[in-house]
């Protein structure tokens, strides 16, 4: 076994942090540096999220995602109680407003039927759960939780740093041959397939930002949702649809949306980058995909610019909360892989390139999951 003295880290969201601790508490004494362009730990996804703990309802029994979820929800939960972290069991409700939502609905429950926990119910149960709530069936995830993922990230990089580790903000990767590390692990969220290519990787899958945008319900309503409501996801897609959800701090918010972004870093409508929509535009599967999806790419860009179309949505679930009683909050950009021929990548992938491991999708619930990802990368470096 090739002895592993310094292990270099691309990235200082959640994952790649989780991966430095991981690897410093399983080997005492190795040299963890992680390198982060920006000047602070959580900048981009894990600082933009929902903040929720997923249970592991939506995800492909035996793909990675289903099981990392599982697992990484556990290992979240002891860690949190640790180090003092929120992390609170606000319970979710997947809502079925439709017949076609409730086939699917039932669907989503035979695969999902691992899940502790999870049970069906009809209108007078979610009542009962969500007073304020409409449909005509949901699922019932009484352990799914909320957290705040930046403070958990900072906790990582705590851990590292007691181990004797670096954190490197500022510090851009433009070279992957002068760093000189015994292991290098890129985690770069957003420049994954870029930093990839400097390991010589393949070009596939290519990374195509989707801005998710929220809505904050005013105070007067804010009370209308006392945990997490989601819509029916539909199975083209592996976006959730605009939820309601309750956060650490108890405001409340609906979202996110997905619409295509303008720049890599593109939270706003006016961050635009030539650079980044020519290298979406020069990738086959881009046109693949806005071929197959073009209608629904409409809709998200329709509701993003109204809000009274984009509350019309979230009004199904919860009539009483409508255009009037939401202002606009942040928003986050999703690094969403794309395949060749158009396919959105589902499944997390981690890519070996000998001394190089690539982790080159790692969109939600990789936050939930990061303690299960950071297990399975030092099991695939250190074995």
């Amino acid at each position: 076994m090739d002895v592993i003295r310094n292990v270099g880290i691309v990235g200082a969201g959640i994952v790649g942090l989780a991966i430095g601790r991981e690897i410093a508490r399983r080997r005492p004494g190795t040299r963890i540096v992680v390198f982060e362009k920006e000047d602070r730990v959580a900048a981009h996804q894990t600082g933009h999220n929902s903040g929720v703990v997923h249970a592991g309802i939506y995800y492909r029994p035996g793909s990675l995602k289903a099981r990392l979820c599982v697992e990484g929800g556990a290992m979240l939960r002891e860690y949190c109680a640790e180090r003092g972290i929120p992390l609170i069991p606000v319970g979710k409700l997947v809502v079925a407003v439709t017949p076609e939502d409730e086939v699917r609905l039932d669907a989503l429950a035979s695969r999902a039927a691992a899940v502790p926990g999870l049970r069906r119910i009809g209108p007078a149960g979610i009542r009962a759960i969500e007073p304020y709530a409409a449909g005509r069936a949901a699922l019932h995830s009484p352990h799914t939780a909320i957290t705040d993922f930046p403070a958990i990230a900072r906790a990582f990089a705590e851990d590292i740093v007691a181990a004797g580790g670096e954190i490197r903000l500022g510090h851009e990767v433009r070279r992957l041959d002068e760093l000189g590390f015994d292991r290098l692990i890129l985690c770069a969220g957003l420049h994954s397939d870029r930093v990839a290519a400097l390991a010589g990787d393949d070009p596939s899958p290519r990374i195509v930002p989707f801005r998710g945008e929220y809505l904050r319900v005013l105070p007067p309503k804010a009370h209308l949702v006392r945990g997490l409501i989601y819509p029916v996801p539909d199975p083209r897609y592996p976006f959730l649809g605009v939820h309601f959800t309750r956060r650490v701090d108890d405001t409340l918010e609906v979202g996110p949306n997905a619409v295509l972004a303008g720049a890599l870093e593109g939270y706003r409508w006016r961050d635009v980058s030539l650079g980044d929509l020519a290298r979406v535009a020069g990738w086959p599967g881009s046109w693949r995909m806005a071929a197959r999806h073009w209608r629904t790419g409409v809709r998200e860009v329709h509701g993003s610019l109204s809000r009274r179309v984009y509350m019309a949505a979230a009004r199904r679930y919860v009539p009483s909360i409508g255009a009037s009683d939401v202002v606009r909050a942040g928003s986050g950009v999703r690094a969403q892989a794309l395949d060749r021929d158009g396919g959105l990548v589902d499944d997390f992938r981690i890519h070996r390139l000998g001394p190089v491991t690539a982790v080159r999708n790692a969109p939600s619930p990789a936050a939930t999951s990061c303690m299960a990802i950071a297990a399975h990368v030092a099991d695939l470096i250190l074995s």
